[in-house]
Order: C-alpha cells, then structure tokens, then sequence
C-alpha cells in the first residue's frame, strides 16, 4: 500500500482528544455528508497563511453538510509551539469552524499517510476517499493564490459530481514525526501527482 491513502479507500477510524475537552472519532461525525480530515499544526507558515481561506470554505459548504476535523500530528519535541496547550490557546484565539484534535502518537498521521502541514483528505458519505491535497496553489501567501482546489473539490461533491482534480501535491512544511531531524519525511513517502 502506497504511504498515502489513495483514492477510494476508507477513512480510518481515531479516537482523539480535541481542545474543547472531548475525546472524537469518525462516528461523532456519521451525519456530514462529507468530511473533510486536514493534517494542520500552529506554527507552520503554510497553515498560518491560509487557515482564513480554509476557514472561508468551511464556512461556505456547512450549510450542505460538510464538516470539517483538523488534526494536529506533529512532534511537540520538535516544535514546542505544537503542544495540545498551544492548541487550545489557538483555537480559543481564532475560533475557527472546526474541532481541533491532538495525534500525539503520530498512528492517525500514519494511517492516511499525512505528508505535509496542511494536507487535506476528502471523504464522501460513505467514508471513501474522493479528493487528496493541497487547499490551495499558494497557501503561504493566499493574495498570489489562483486556485483553490479544496474549494473546487467540494463545490462537485455537492453538486452531486465526480471530482475533476481529486489528487493534488500538499503544499507545505513536512508533519515534523517524533524522534527524527524536522525535514525528514519517512522513506515510502511521494508525491501523489
């Protein structure tokens, strides 16, 4: 099996805590039409510049049932600013439109095969892999952004329709995996396009 999930395989199950003191797996999630699970963090610049174009789309598809899970894998070994602590300080700054979960071992990382800050994974309802990537062309610096294939992605998914781009490369920082230098990407791991 490749590093990353591919397309149509089904999402894997977690069970993690979230800044708001609940622990969450996929079934809290079993009425969204779609899912959106994003490997995020709080300190990389490419999550940084992008969370309000992440958020802008959030907030645009919640009306037609998409929901959305950030997940936070990387090592707080390597950048302290990624404990669970900095995470609630995080979201109870931005508020953002989304539960905010903490993968301390790194083993959901793993199971979809997260390989960037952000990487997202599209799910449809019955939890199989439709889009895989990048939110947008430019997340560092959103104002040289011309696409957004996140939004794109969700805008055919709920218009009932196949996904044009369903495999983009993530743009971003790599997730930073516990014990090893912060470049470091594991070995199986490749571009999905």
């Amino acid at each position: 099996m490749p590093f990353t999930l591919p397309l149509g395989a089904e999402a894997p199950d977690f069970a993690l805590p979230g800044t708001d003191g609940r622990t969450w797996s996929l079934a809290d999630f079993a009425e969204a039409n779609t899912l959106v699970v994003f490997f995020t963090c709080n300190h990389c610049p490419y999550v940084v510049g992008s969370d309000e174009v992440t958020r802008a789309t959030a907030d645009k598809y919640a009306g037609h049932g998409v929901r959305f899970v950030g997940i936070n894998a990387n090592s707080k070994q390597t950048y302290a600013e990624d404990s669970f602590d900095h995470m609630v300080e995080r979201m109870a700054e931005h508020r953002f439109p989304w539960v905010y979960l903490r993968d301390e071992s790194q083993d959901v990382a793993r199971a979809y095969g997260a390989l960037r800050t952000p990487h997202f994974f599209v799910f449809d309802a019955e939890r199989r892999l439709v889009y895989t990537g990048r939110g947008v062309d430019s997340p560092r610096d959103v104002t040289k952004m011309t696409v957004n294939d996140l939004d794109n992605a969700l805008a055919e998914i709920v218009a009932g329709a196949s996904v044009t781009t369903p495999l983009t490369n993530p743009i971003g920082c790599n997730v930073k995996w516990d014990g090893m230098d912060a470049h470091w990407m594991p070995a199986d791991a490749c571009d999905l396009v």
